[in-house]
């Protein structure tokens, strides 16, 4: 009873000093917020729409133009120039005017009708590389139509029925599924993780400025005698309301995005519950781990600030981490984004059972344990540590 009594005097002692300092309010509850709404209304439309992409048409003859109006009326895909020359489509698409553009050159259909295998090309920017990869599809199926329109009309003057003429023009039919995702909406995909990284940013910053403040003004030895002494008594206390105030947070937004938005996802409601317990107290305990190992504000927020940035391009999300080289590979397993998105995918993305993520699930509680390493070193910074700014 005494341990308990002492952590809620210590959990009443943080809960007044996040009431008088309002950088906890703005980094915990507005900047994340606004996190949320920025990213899910961002990319509200699930995929990019009518991005702009021009058109070389030297041929200019009915079947050319019939090939435009296809590659407009593509929902990914709008028309909106005409250029003369390769050179000044080339030109806009380094201007950002267009993101790429198709080029017909003169003659094309004659050779179409002679089947002599015209060319046609088209260029497209992947300095973005979902608007690249999404026009190079549009771009690559407009190509294909068109000599598949002309054998269409040959073989219909041919007298062949629709099944013959399918049978020839796409001898073998894709039956596509999408698991879990069939609308291939990036909102879904990208928002769960981008809006969890953004807090798991926060929370290993206000980890290490909590015990950074104590250190700078000398309420060390206070925190620690309103603990009886006791380091681990006074970690539990002093985060005990921010963990709440983080659960909070989490909780409204997997409300938001599988409650208000109807996101997809095959696990069940307790399997985003543990998963959102996992995230806060893997961060915390990773931002009280920065702290302990380097006790100084500045540096302990820099390696914070550090980690969860490398995390963004480490997790896997953007780019698969078995195609990156085998030493980050390695490396990907020293952030806790990276055992959250794995985590997310496996148990509430496709729905498998938790024990197929056991090892993902350990490395979160690791993180959650990473403080126990430091207690000693906390301890002795607030009894003797001078603050260096």
């Amino acid at each position: 009873m005494k341990y308990l009594f002492n952590i809620w005097q210590v959990a009443k002692r943080e809960c007044k000093i996040l009431r008088v300092n309002r950088i906890y309010l703005i980094s915990m509850v507005v900047f994340p917020l606004l996190a949320m709404l920025f990213f899910t209304t961002m990319m509200d439309e699930g995929l990019p729409e009518d991005m702009p992409v021009g058109v070389v048409d030297l041929d200019n003859t009915s079947t050319s133009r019939g090939l435009i109006r296809r590659l407009d009326a593509f929902q990914s895909s709008r028309v909106v120039a005409h250029y003369p020359s390769v050179a000044e489509a080339r030109r806009a698409i380094h201007e950002n005017q267009i993101y790429a553009f198709l080029y017909i050159p003169k003659g094309t259909t004659d050779e179409l009708l002679s089947s002599r295998r015209p060319k046609i090309s088209y260029y497209y920017n992947m300095a973005s590389v979902m608007s690249g990869s999404l026009l190079m599809k549009d771009l690559k199926t407009i190509s294909n139509l068109g000599s598949a329109a002309v054998g269409q009309a040959t073989m219909r003057a041919k007298g062949y029925t629709q099944e013959q003429m399918m049978t020839f023009l796409q001898p073998i039919r894709i039956d596509l599924h999408q698991i879990a995702n069939p609308w291939t909406n990036y909102n879904a995909y990208l928002s769960t993780v981008l809006v969890t990284g953004v807090m798991m940013l926060f929370m290993f910053l206000i980890s290490a400025y909590s015990l950074g403040m104590e250190l700078k003004f000398g309420r060390g030895k206070e925190w620690l005698k309103v603990a009886d002494g006791n380091m681990v008594v006074a970690i539990l206390g002093k985060y005990l309301p921010q963990a709440l105030i983080w659960l909070t947070m989490i909780f409204v937004y997997e409300f938001y995005l599988f409650g208000y938005l109807h996101f997809p996802h095959q696990g069940d409601v307790w399997d985003i519950i543990f998963l959102g317990l996992l995230e806060v107290f893997a961060s915390i305990g990773f931002g009280i781990f920065a702290f302990g190992l380097i006790p100084s504000l500045r540096m302990s927020m820099s390696v914070c600030s550090l980690w969860a940035v490398l995390s963004f391009s480490l997790a896997g999300f953007t780019f698969p981490v078995m195609g990156m080289d085998g030493a980050i590979q390695s490396l990907s397993s020293l952030f806790p984004l990276r055992h959250y998105y794995m985590v997310y995918q496996i148990t509430v993305f496709n729905g498998f059972p938790v024990i197929e993520a056991w090892l993902h699930i350990a490395a979160l509680l690791a993180f959650s344990l990473l403080p126990w390493l430091v207690m000693s070193k906390i301890k002795n910074a607030m009894l003797t540590y001078v603050y260096i700014p």
